[in-house]
């Protein structure tokens, strides 16, 4: 025997077993295996005789009538199921992952009640006890109760799941809910109140129980994972408000109770309110994260610091409330239009901000309706008051006067005017040529004035240098001065010794012409008296000679330089100097002649030879003994 077949000896009852499961026990005994992960949904096709229809209305059996019955098979092995009575249809478990909601919808059931459009929750053990379900009163279509994650064993001709992604909330959002079903908003509101014990609205029937009203809710849900019901509430995710430091939120609500004012008499504008009451908060929210109800709470973020706003076509501040704003135009009393750039610096208390608010509803009505009029028409009336010139020329002054005015203005409206500034005037092209022409003409005087004096200072400064550049020729000739003192001195001493020796040695002679001969030393004496009494007076002429020439010579001198001038004078005394060495810069003899003539050189011949005899003489003269030239005249005598 083939060992193939031999090895698979037992499929054989397997097949066999198979048959008769088939056709035999499933035809005769009705045999029905429900497997574990599997539920069996039974059709009954037909009823016994004396059975009960199915009420109208009604498509589940409950009490063994014909049709899809509300009992299913759970997994394991049952009998009498035959099946030319029973239809049974295996369904998988109905699994709710993690992150999901099972929402139900109920194919049978009671009628909802009036006005609600979610079934009521009953006993009916999470929706796998479709007879409690039934049994219970359970209403037929959307349940407000839903499925957690988890397996269950749903009976799918009873009930219809879907499963939907559970509500998340993000980190700096909040949700803002509407409900679907709840009693109807009173009049004139326009969200329902707070109620409590809902969980955030995840337990729909606690939220209806409470009294919650549908439609748009007062509270919101911050970041999280909510199990909600989507055909019970629907959720929008918008960020929390964000108020930055040195501001601050003023609130107005819709909702809430009718509070009382609390503004005052004095203030007319509509009504200041407590936290959570309707109307104006008097209480503005601080610097932070905020979670609050778009919907519900108008925000209007309001600057606490100094607010700067500019009147100019090219300058916008970062705030973008002086966004519409532009460079004024004006006209002077002269007829003359010209353009000017105002700044305002103002500031709005945090106290007031709410004020601010209830009156103008927003900071930007602040500046278009008050700010804007009134800084654009004081400057205009103020310019008409004046020309342009003198607008220009009291700008100080103006700009002054607009911070008073504005600031008493501003004060009327809860508002602190903090200063005024004018910027940039622009008057027309032809006044500024004109005033332009003028400062020229004005500077180049000054301009002119200043040269003068430069040029007269700076004639003194030459008349200065000159004097200074002439100091070294005045001290060289005081000092000469000086010089020609001490020698005129130091000749003076040396006449005089020599007249002390020539006395000694004159009364030495005569002593030994007195021993020699007495009337020849008589006469000696006489004569060497006299000739004592000569050189002594020759000797203080000399001196008296010489120190007055040297007075004379420095008066000349200095005379001489202030009429010549330096180089002048210094040409001069080249030439003394070159003749005092002599150096010929003319010739002795000057030959000259006429047509050519003879007679010239000859002349020159003759004048040459007496010159020359002259100068002979001259010197035997001057190499003569001193004695001897001196005795000359007596010896004539």
């Amino acid at each position: 025997m083939n060992p193939m077949i031999v090895s698979l000896w037992w499929v054989l009852p397997v097949i066999i077993i198979l048959v008769m499961y088939k056709f035999v026990l499933r035809v005769f005994f009705g045999m029905i295996i429900v497997p574990d992960d599997r539920i069996g949904l039974v059709v009954k096709k037909y009823a016994l005789s004396g059975s009960k229809r199915l009420p109208d209305g009604r498509i589940i059996a409950t009490n063994g009538e014909a049709g899809m019955q509300a009992k299913a098979l759970a997994p394991g092995l049952y009998w009498g199921m035959w099946p030319w009575q029973y239809a049974i249809t295996m369904e998988q478990f109905t699994i709710i992952e993690q992150g999901k909601l099972g929402l139900v919808k109920a194919k049978d059931g009671a009628s909802m009640d009036t006005g609600r459009v979610l079934g009521k929750p009953v006993d009916c053990d999470k929706f796998q006890d479709t007879i409690a379900f039934l049994d219970n009163k359970g209403q037929k279509g959307p349940q407000a109760a839903f499925l957690t994650p988890g397996s269950y064993r749903i009976n799918t001709f009873m009930f219809e799941v879907v499963a939907v992604p559970v509500t998340q909330i993000h980190e700096n959002k909040v949700g803002i809910v509407t409900t679907l079903d709840g009693e109807p908003l009173e009049k004139g509101e326009i969200a329902g109140e707070s109620v409590a014990g809902h969980k955030n609205y995840q337990d729909p029937m606690a939220f209806i129980t409470a009294g919650g009203r549908k439609g748009l809710q007062e509270d919101v849900i911050l970041a999280g994972t909510y199990y909600l019901n989507p055909w019970f509430v629907k959720v929008e995710e918008v960020d929390m408000l964000y108020i930055p430091i040195g501001y601050v939120g003023v609130v107005n609500s819709f909702v809430g109770p009718e509070g009382k004012d609390t503004s005052g008499e004095n203030f007319k504008h509509g009504n200041i309110v407590n936290r959570g009451e309707k109307g104006v908060w008097e209480e503005p929210l601080d610097p932070g994260k905020h979670p609050v109800n778009i919907y519900t709470h108008a925000v209007e973020v309001v600057p606490t610091t100094n607010i700067v706003l500019n009147w100019a076509d090219s300058r916008t501040e970062a705030h973008e409330l002086d966004k519409n704003l532009c460079t004024i135009t004006v006209r002077s009393s002269d007829g003359f239009t010209f353009n000017l750039d105002v700044s305002q610096i103002i500031h709005v208390p945090r106290n007031e901000a709410p004020k601010v608010i209830a009156r103008f509803g927003k900071m930007k009505n602040l500046i278009s309706q008050v700010l804007e009029p009134t800084i654009a028409n004081y400057f205009r009336n103020s310019a008409q008051k004046s020309d342009v010139i003198g607008f220009l020329g009291n700008r100080v002054q103006r700009q002054n006067d607009a911070k008073d005015h504005i600031s008493h203005v501003l004060n009327t409206y809860n508002v602190i005017g903090v200063d005024t500034l004018i910027g940039d005037i622009v008057p027309p092209a032809a006044l500024m040529k004109t005033l332009t022409d003028r400062k020229l003409a004005e500077e180049e005087k000054v301009t002119y004035e200043i040269q003068r004096h430069a040029q007269i200072e700076r004639k003194e400064f030459e008349s200065a240098k000159a004097g200074a550049d002439m100091q070294p020729e005045v001290v060289k000739s005081t000092r000469q001065v000086e010089i020609n003192t001490q020698t005129a001195a130091s000749r003076v001493a040396m006449s005089k010794g020599e007249a002390e020796a020539k006395t000694i040695n004159a009364k030495a002679d005569a002593e030994v012409r007195i021993t020699i001969a007495k009337a020849d030393a008589e006469a000696k004496t006489i004569n060497a008296k006299a000739d004592a009494n000569a050189t002594e007076l020759n000797g203080n002429a000399e001196a008296a000679k010489i120190k007055a020439i040297g007075l004379s010579e420095a008066e000349v001198t200095k005379q001489k330089t202030e009429a010549m001038g330096t180089e002048q004078y210094a040409i001069v005394r080249v030439a003394e100097a070159l003749a005092a060495h002599g150096i010929k810069l003319v010739p002795d003899i000057l030959v000259s002649g006429k047509d050519g003539g003879n007679g010239g050189m000859i002349d020159a011949l003759i004048g040459s030879e007496m010159f020359k005899k002259l100068q002979l003489s001259n010197e035997a003269e001057l190499t003569k003994p001193a004695d001897i030239r001196s005795a000359k005249p007596e010896e004539g005598k």
